[in-house]
């Protein structure tokens, strides 16, 4: 990889794992691309009368014990904080949930409001928020609530309340929530490897773009793409901007050829430095067209 492009990956790579900000009144939130992480309007056909603008936000849930970002796509708003919350809220879609996805976040939680000021969203929820789980659910809650409100532009942290109260302390483990949340107090959640394309249930023609962020042994990403049988169909590596100790951006397409349109899976993996067995594997269901 050339220096070049290291450093456009790497500036990627900050933009979707730094402390990104944002907020509901920016005005020009973005649709992801890919390794961005931030938000942008997109339009539908010119010209088309029945064109809608949309926007497209990522939504952070959770794959074991660690986040996993999905995306949504809805008609443009300038009010788009508050649907990124309500979309986190709701929880994993069908296929996500298939695919493995899941949420700390507990079921009948509700959004009281949301306000954005010198930089900090100020989020207020039913205290359903707070019940249940024990620590790991607490932080991992946590961290998908600062995750999906700090990719907006304008929004460096994030202050919590609930049923109007603001939160101090949080939970029955005493979680201290004296400043404002930012990503870097939750980025111990982020997984070894971290995949923000292709996304579950996605069609994807050749060459799939496979991008993300990752922090395995000598930067060194692992792709595989895996028919309906789960047979490889064909395997290549991807260089991340870090590796070893640190996170880093990686970035690229795969090419494949199947006879006909059918399910497959990407998957993204880290060879063990130990054995040489596939280790923090991420497997994205998708549809692999001919």
């Amino acid at each position: 990889m050339s220096a070049k492009h290291r450093l456009v990956v790497l500036a990627a790579a900050v933009a979707l794992v730094g402390t990104s900000c944002g907020s509901e009144g920016s005005g020009s939130p973005s649709a992801i691309p890919s390794v961005s992480g931030r938000p942008m309007p997109s339009a539908g056909p010119t010209g088309s009368p029945t064109a809608i603008d949309t926007v497209t936000f990522e939504v952070w849930f959770g794959s074991g014990e660690y986040l996993f970002v999905t995306r949504r796509t809805e008609p443009s708003t300038p009010a788009v904080g508050r649907t990124a919350m309500q979309a986190l809220l709701a929880g994993p879609s069908d296929d996500e949930l298939a695919a493995g996805v899941g949420t700390s976040i507990p079921e009948g939680t509700e959004l009281l409001g949301l306000s954005i000021a010198g930089g900090v969203a100020t989020v207020d929820l039913t205290s359903d928020f707070g019940s249940g789980g024990g620590s790991l659910s607490m932080f991992s809650r946590l961290a998908q609530l600062t995750y999906t409100l700090t990719q907006f532009p304008t929004v460096r942290g994030v202050n919590l309340r609930l049923d109007g109260e603001p939160v101090e302390v949080f939970g029955t483990e005493g979680i201290v929530l004296d400043q404002p949340m930012t990503r870097r107090d939750y980025r111990d959640h982020l997984p070894p490897i971290l995949v923000v394309s292709p996304l579950i249930g996605q069609e994807v023609a050749s060459p799939i773009r496979v991008a993300g962020t990752a922090d395995v042994f000598e930067a060194v990403v692992s792709i595989s793409v895996l028919d309906a049988h789960g047979n490889e169909i064909v395997s290549t590596t991807a260089m991340a901007t870090c590796g070893t100790g640190c996170r880093g951006a990686y970035l690229t397409t795969v090419r494949f050829t199947v006879d006909e349109t059918q399910p497959g899976t990407v998957r993204v993996f880290e060879v063990s430095a130990k054995d040489g067995t596939p280790t923090n594997v991420v497997d994205i269901p998708v549809t692999l067209t001919a």
